[in-house]
């Protein structure tokens, strides 16, 4: 049975990813930085049936917690073969400006959708090296991609700028490159997935429906070892290939 740890999974997209691994035969570790939260997720689950599942208290911004979620796994399963780096923030607020935006809400974008990514996947890099398929996907978004942000024929070009966001996932697609890149000759397969916009809080409830953008996830999870990495996807801006431009 292969093991996968979701960051941020009590809820919207990380909870419904855990939930279609799950019935696709995965052990989940639905990460969480309220643990009560995470149990009543894995309870909400348990009570379709779908018993393979842990809560694990984690927040990604916690050196600490990040090391006792690595104790705690590590005692728990020798192996991790996939890790969702779902765990994110908006980090800013209307209207989204890098003018009016604080030097508070840029530290703390960075430090959750950045640095925490990194630091979780530092912290569990040694279980997943143990893997035949190590699966390493960071959740990105079409607005972290520089290219479509300064190309006025985009069709989001006039609107969806979202300042300190765009800032910290830019980064992020940038670590996923070091990343991939440091880790291209083994069986390591990292990449960027845009989940899309999806009906979750994060979103006001815009969007499409949160089964898709799991399966957006998963695809990228299940890719043998002659996939991609290094790359970025979203289907919802190249419905063909997938991959769009840094």
């Amino acid at each position: 049975m292969k093991t996968v740890l979701i960051t941020g999974a009590n809820k919207g997209i990380g909870f419904e990813t855990a939930r279609q691994l799950l019935q696709q035969g995965f052990f989940v570790f639905i990460g969480s930085r309220n643990f009560e939260s995470g149990l009543q997720a894995v309870n909400e689950l348990n009570q379709e049936g779908l018993t393979q599942v842990q809560v694990i208290q984690l927040d990604v911004t916690d050196p600490k917690s990040i090391f006792a979620a690595r104790e705690e796994i590590g005692r728990k399963v020798g192996v991790l073969d996939v890790l969702i780096n779902n765990a994110g923030i908006n980090g800013g607020s209307a209207p989204y400006t890098v003018l009016e935006s604080t030097n508070e809400e840029y530290l703390d974008a960075l430090k959750t959708n950045v640095i925490g990514v990194a630091d979780v996947t530092k912290a569990f890099i040694d279980l997943l090296r143990k893997s035949s398929e190590p699966r390493i996907v960071n959740l990105s978004t079409s607005v972290g991609s520089l290219a479509l942000q300064s190309d006025p024929e985009w069709p989001a070009y006039s609107y969806a700028k979202y300042g300190v966001y765009a800032v910290s996932k830019a980064a992020l697609n940038m670590y996923t490159i070091q990343l991939a890149y440091e880790l291209r000759d083994t069986n390591f397969r990292i990449n960027a997935v845009c989940p899309g916009l999806t009906k979750t809080n994060f979103t006001f409830f815009n969007g499409g429906e949160v089964s898709v953008a799991a399966n957006r996830i998963i695809k990228y999870v299940l890719i043998d070892n002659n996939g991609p990495t290094g790359k970025f996807f979203s289907e919802e801006t190249n419905p063909l290939t997938g991959e769009i431009s840094w």
